[in-house]
């Protein structure tokens, strides 16, 4: 029997107060549709991809002038933000904007799985990072089937928990592509009383990626997308995987050391000169 901790308060302190309904209700009114007003452009069913592959957004986008709805403000923004990619890349971005809410225009799924099915390949090599994972993400609910969805839900958790917790680094002050220095927290405390990750030989890093790679290698049109973003990943410097490596060979070197201490020392021994008989 677990006898309570005298110290511990009857009303813990919560990092989200009334969850979850808190959250819920947050979430909801972040996912409310972006609304078009007459005078905005949206991608037609029938969008022709082949010109917005060739094109390329302008270096130089003129301001918005005058009231504009929140579609609009965020389609400029997007253009700017994507200025030297291919017009399609924009689309592709308003429709993830849209894709996001509860509700949207009925062709823009559709449509958003076309440019991915028939122009992916001409749109992923050069697309920023940011947009091809959100791009991965937005098939997590508009995936044509469970396997997309998996994918692209897999994705969501994977890289959403990596910008928190990068995000929070920053604030350390150490830069992203160096790892900390080993040392002994056999009595720190994991949330939850999670076991401690074994440097040495844990594998935990290894049973997060290889499961999504390995699906994500049979599953089309998302798949490819997913892939070439997981080795966009693992060529990266600054992330907690790449310092998880560097701190793993650091502890295997200081145990050669350690073996090496150990050793018995070779005997000293004089050349032999004398000619063989």
């Amino acid at each position: 029997m677990t006898t309570p901790d005298p110290a511990a308060p009857d009303d813990p302190v919560e990092t989200y107060p009334d969850a979850p309904e808190s959250l819920i209700g947050i979430w909801k009114q972040r996912r409310r549709r972006l609304k078009l007003a007459a005078r905005d452009w949206f991608p037609p069913a029938d969008l022709d991809l082949a010109p917005l592959i060739a094109a390329r957004i302008p270096d130089t986008i003129p301001p918005l002038e005058g009231p504009q709805t929140l579609h609009a403000r965020k389609l400029h923004q997007m253009r700017v933000e994507l200025a030297g990619q291919p017009e399609l890349a924009a689309v592709n971005a308003i429709l993830i904007a849209h894709l996001r809410k509860q509700r949207q225009p009925a062709h823009a799924p559709a449509l958003f799985r076309r440019i991915w099915a028939e122009a992916g390949p001409a749109l992923m090599p050069d697309l920023p990072g940011r947009w091809l994972i959100s791009s991965v993400i937005t098939f997590g609910d508009h995936g044509e089937t469970e396997a997309q969805r998996r994918v692209g839900l897999s994705i969501n958790l994977l890289f959403s928990l990596m910008k928190l917790y990068e995000f929070e680094r920053f604030h350390s002050g150490v830069d992203p592509a160096a790892s900390f220095p080993i040392r002994r927290v056999g009595r720190r405390r994991l949330p939850l009383d999670m076991p401690h990750f074994n440097l040495g030989s844990g594998g935990l890093d290894i049973n997060l990626l290889a499961p999504i790679w390995a699906e994500a290698r049979g599953v089309p049109v998302v798949g490819p997308m997913a892939c070439h973003l997981l080795q966009r990943l693992n060529a990266d410097p600054g992330n907690l995987f790449r310092r998880i490596g560097m701190m793993r060979a650091d502890k295997h070197m200081a145990h050669m050391d350690k073996v090496l201490d150990l050793a018995p020392p070779l005997p000293d021994t004089e050349p032999d000169d004398t000619p063989p008989a």
